[in-house]
């Protein structure tokens, strides 16, 4: 069959949720086009019930994820990485499309993606020293402070950076233990989607990452409602969305990240690794003082 007289496959783009790639519960499923208005695929469009499977998928996650090594975790991200490196030509096409950028400027923004990975994936087992360590205290006692992670943290990706925009928030998400439940750029979530894939056949447990597509708003409130989300990042959110969703947030004292202008092609600091962390301090006896200050 020659070339002229082949049908094109074109491809189903699915959610990621719990490991597995559902079509929306609701069936439905919305045009993404490009910069010019071409129609590019149909996106699935969740639906609150795909809000609150993404939650019970991410706690279940959870207690394997923050409970594995720093160092573990690290290897895993980087692993990340490796794949996204493997099918960069899938990831520069779509952000062209997504973004209307150049093919030169799309695979500048995928390499910054896979370097942010790397990024974040050599913090994993760092980060503990620069926020955590012994503190001291008038007493016989050791008064040690080290980082935990929050749980389960509600994603809101940037709608104009579909993808190196995407990593930036989510990557230092689950770097320090968290799992995380994203929705996706509304009008360029492909990328986003792609990303599940890639997830998927890396060392990334099901559950950890869990990716949504469809309005951010509407996926956004019960995610900020929810009572087992532990915290969220209205990166997607536009102002008045995201007063809406912190006053939802409230009301189990989700710890919020407000929406702030970003560079993303700016190396990045630690900001987005500490917003989703807790900090236990453990007090230890070091044993009773004598009179004279000795121990015994």
């Amino acid at each position: 069959m020659s070339d002229a007289t082949r049908l094109s496959v074109f491809k189903t783009y699915k959610l990621y949720v719990g490991g597995k790639f559902p079509r929306s519960e609701s069936g439905r499923v919305y045009e993404v086009s490009d910069s010019k208005g071409n129609w590019l695929a149909n996106a699935p469009q969740s639906s609150r019930k795909d809000a609150r499977d993404a939650v019970v998928a991410a706690r279940k996650a959870f207690g394997g994820w923050s409970g594995a090594t720093a160092y573990n975790r690290g290897q895993v991200l980087y692993r990340v990485a490796e794949m996204l490196e493997g099918r960069k030509e899938q990831f520069v096409r779509e952000v062209a499309e997504a973004e209307g950028l150049s093919k030169a400027k799309a695979a500048a923004v995928v390499d910054a993606a896979i370097d942010r990975w790397v990024w974040y994936a050599g913090w994993t087992d760092k980060i503990a020293q620069v926020v955590g360590g012994a503190n001291p205290v008038a007493g016989p006692y050791f008064n040690l402070s080290s980082p935990e992670p929050t749980g389960v943290v509600a994603v809101l990706a940037p709608q104009d950076s579909s993808f190196l925009g995407l990593v930036s928030v989510l990557a230092p998400v689950i770097a320090t233990g968290n799992t995380a439940v994203v929705v996706a750029s509304a009008k360029a979530p492909l990328p986003a989607l792609s990303l599940g894939e890639v997830l998927a056949t890396s060392d990334v447990p099901g559950g950890v990452v869990n990716i949504l597509s469809g309005a951010t708003a509407e996926l956004g409130a019960p995610l900020a409602a929810h009572q087992d989300v532990n915290a969220i990042d209205l990166a997607g959110a536009d102002a008045e969305l995201a007063k809406e969703l912190e006053i939802a947030a409230a009301d189990n004292l989700k710890r919020v990240l407000r929406p702030q202008p970003v560079d993303y092609t700016a190396t990045p600091g630690t900001d987005r690794l500490t917003a989703f962390l807790e900090t236990k301090t453990v007090w230890h006896p070091t044993g009773a003082l004598g009179a004279s200050g000795s121990s015994y």
